[in-house]
């Protein structure tokens, strides 16, 4: 079996992460409406552009436990897949931190038919 660097043996194991993606959507100290604003927004706007990928950052669980955004933001980010804005979503490597990579779908392609 070859040996790949931890680089690009990552890149096969399909974890991409903040430094692969083309832009960043941090809400790190974001509060859930914020966070939630900011996704919305993002989305909305994707719809109107060339797919891209994004890295979504979110606070990591505070001392002794408790909320995160991490499920609300992930089903908001499952509902966008399921309306076809998001191509592919993914949590992010562990060394990245909290949050989701994410292929925004962009524009559909319109049809010559006429």
């Amino acid at each position: 079996m070859p040996h790949f660097e931890d680089f690009y043996a990552a890149k096969l194991r399909g974890s991409l992460g903040v430094t692969d993606a083309e832009s960043v959507l941090d809400l790190r100290g974001s509060n859930r409406p914020t966070a939630e604003a900011s996704l919305a927004d993002m989305l909305e706007r994707s719809r109107f552009g060339k797919g891209k990928t994004v890295a979504i950052r979110l606070d990591p669980p505070p001392e002794g436990g408790g909320e995160t955004l991490f499920q609300p933001i992930g089903r908001l980010l499952l509902d966008a897949k399921r309306k076809g804005l998001v191509d592919r979503l993914q949590t992010l490597p562990g060394g990245d931190g909290l949050g989701f990579y994410v292929a925004l779908s962009g524009k559909a392609a319109r049809s010559s038919d006429g």
